[in-house]
């Protein structure tokens, strides 16, 4: 791993923020781990310079991926998990980012994150972009969106967020039925709302699509997951 990014990372980091922000933050996202307070676009504005130095390049996807982790997994602040997936999605490792070998790593962030700020990051900036990127990964999210974990659960539901046009509506609408109510995690607070949550972002695009499946859904679909869905269809 690049130890020497990992420690500019930390110091920026040790640098910033807002205590007072902090403790409120901490206990809107019930985290164990405290933070340094910082806006989402705060932190990754403090980031850019630093992930852009040139001392601080990552040569391989090995090293990428080890960085990745070693800065996620040694984190002593909440948001230096949020800044390990600054560095995972930076422009210049786009290449290793939506390449399939990165999905254990993906995986792993998901299932040890566990909670929505991190996994919704995961999903939507990570994940999704792969998946456009390699449509034969419908497998995988379709084999995630019935996995053991709820928070896999969540992330196979928002991997095709954001991809508009290019959305497979036959993967969407798999993801989604494996979550129903009485499938394993289908009652949780926070599928009933990725589900509502992913037809809402797919209804921008065929609307018509998701107003027909929502209703052939019926009274299997959360009243939570449905009002999401039909939120701006009128």
């Amino acid at each position: 791993m690049h130890r020497d990014l990992v420690a500019a990372v930390r110091r920026t980091l040790a640098d910033g923020g807002d205590p007072v922000r902090a403790a409120g933050q901490r206990q809107y996202l019930r985290s164990e781990l405290p933070l340094r307070g910082f806006r989402l676009a705060e932190l990754r504005a403090a980031l850019r310079p630093v992930l852009a130095a040139p001392g601080h390049a990552i040569d391989d996807a090995r090293a990428w991926d080890a960085t990745v982790r070693a800065l996620w997994d040694g984190a002593g602040y909440r948001d230096e998990r949020h800044a390990a997936i600054a560095l995972a999605r930076h422009r210049p490792y786009r290449t290793w980012a939506t390449d399939p070998a990165a999905l254990p790593l993906y995986r792993h962030l998901v299932v040890t994150g566990a909670w929505w700020d991190l996994v919704d990051d995961v999903a939507t900036h990570l994940l999704a972009p792969l998946v456009r990127a390699h449509p034969d990964e419908a497998a995988t999210v379709r084999a995630w969106s019935s996995d053991a974990d709820l928070w896999v659960r969540r992330a196979a539901i928002l991997a095709q967020i954001g991809a508009r046009e290019r959305t497979d509506p036959r993967l969407l609408a798999d993801c989604v039925e494996a979550n129903l109510l009485g499938s394993r995690h289908g009652d949780e607070f926070f599928v009933r709302k990725a589900v509502g949550w992913a037809l809402r972002d797919y209804a921008r695009t065929d609307p018509a699509w998701v107003a027909r499946y929502v209703e052939a859904l019926g009274d299997r679909l959360a009243p939570l997951s449905r009002r999401e869905a039909l939120k701006h269809l009128g």
